[in-house]
């Protein structure tokens, strides 16, 4: 931010701080959420986007066409959520929790036929 702009937001004397405050609003998106996967071999990730409502996620979950039980993935970093289960070769379906609590589950959302660098849509989205 260059000088003259920030001098009008803050006051001088204030030795550079200036107080924030913010809020999360929730927002409405078009078209369904995104799941891009990467990773390798036995080690998947999953970035998660275009995600509505209050976009904060809290947990995700995969399960793969050839499983029963959902696999908890952790947080790698910022959107990016990771398992360590191979589940190449498989039908994956996620369940995304929100910040909020809103949950929803995204059923075979990505094909067998899926490869490392690939986005899928769901057709469901948070409101």
């Amino acid at each position: 931010m260059s000088m003259p702009a920030f001098f009008r937001i803050a006051r001088r004397g204030n030795e550079g701080i200036v107080p924030v405050f913010y809020r999360r609003v929730g927002c409405r998106r078009r078209g369904g959420v995104r799941f891009t996967m990467r990773g390798q071999g036995n080690f998947n990730m999953v970035i998660l986007s275009n995600i509505g409502a209050s976009g904060a996620v809290r947990a995700v979950a995969v399960r793969g066409s050839r499983g029963k039980t959902w696999l908890q993935m952790t947080r790698n970093w910022g959107a990016n959520w990771q398992s360590s289960g191979d589940l190449r070769g498989q039908r994956l379906s996620f369940r995304v929790t929100l910040l909020d609590g809103k949950t929803m589950t995204f059923v075979n959302v990505v094909p067998s036929t899926w490869w490392f660098g690939q986005t899928f849509s769901s057709g469901g989205q948070f409101h």
